[in-house]
């Protein structure tokens, strides 16, 4: 059987807006729908064994999971790993390396839920999940969105005083004239991360491109990433109506636990 371990990471406080990870979304507090989703993915996959763990230097954060959802390792984040100049990549690696020593064995793959992303569907954990295994030479797996702009065709980068085009095409290439000729592109979201152990464990820098990454795709409106207040109202609305009108989403917001 293969192992999974979930990690939920949330520092203390948020300069860009304060205490977001604490903050009630739709009635319910927001790591709770990271917490239904990974639920929901648990009950779906019994033929993996799937342990999450919750990450943080936030005493508050650690008292509301455990209020709900007991079986979530709480691991105390160290001061080092605490300020907001850390790579989240190396949280991950420090709960990876405490849930095996705990464990005794080692996990074949790391998932992240991002609690200032909660509109996922079980859905799209599962199909992240799913291109992992399937794709042996991938080392990474996230979650992405259709993008709206695409640099070749509408988007533009700040040359000193004056604006050109995103992307320039190849030399002797013509110009697209539309956005459905340039290449596919994608916004990442933020939301699902899938890592297969080894290239986690032995990455040094922090940074995700060190690695073949594979992209999941989800919703559109689920692009928004909470780092502001105005975030967090639009994205408010936003949810009220996915679980008002979407099976998927409204499943997820049923399954938080009362």
């Amino acid at each position: 059987m293969e192992k999974l371990l979930i990690t939920i990471c949330g520092r203390a406080g948020s300069k860009g807006f304060k205490n977001k990870n604490l903050k009630t979304f739709c009635g319910q507090p927001l790591v709770y729908y990271s917490l239904a989703a990974a639920q929901l993915f648990r009950e779906s996959r019994p033929d993996v064994q799937v342990d999450l763990c919750l990450n943080t230097d936030s005493e508050a954060l650690a008292k509301l999971v455990a209020e709900r959802y007991p079986e979530v390792v709480f691991l105390p984040r160290s001061e080092e790993l605490g300020g907001d100049r850390v790579p989240k990549m190396a949280v991950i690696q420090d709960s990876l390396s405490r849930m095996e020593e705990k464990a005794g064995g080692a996990y074949n793959y790391v998932m992240d839920l991002d609690i200032t992303s909660p509109l996922r569907t079980a859905e799209d954990v599962r199909n992240a999940f799913a291109l992992a295994q399937d794709r042996p030479d991938l080392d990474l797996v996230f979650s992405v969105t259709e993008s709206r702009r695409n640099p070749y065709f509408n988007m533009v980068r700040r040359c000193g005083d004056h604006v050109e085009k995103g992307v320039e095409n190849a030399p002797g290439t013509p110009a697209f004239t539309a956005r459905q000729m340039a290449p596919e592109f994608y916004d990442v979201n933020a939301s699902i991360y899938v890592y297969r152990r080894a290239f986690l464990a032995g990455n040094t820098t922090g940074i995700l491109w060190d690695g073949k990454i594979g992209a999941s795709l989800m919703m559109d409106t689920g692009i928004l990433d909470i780092d502001s207040e105005e975030d967090f109202k639009l994205m408010e609305v936003i949810g009220a109506h996915l679980y008002a009108t979407l099976e998927p989403f409204a499943r997820v917001q049923a399954a938080i636990r009362g």
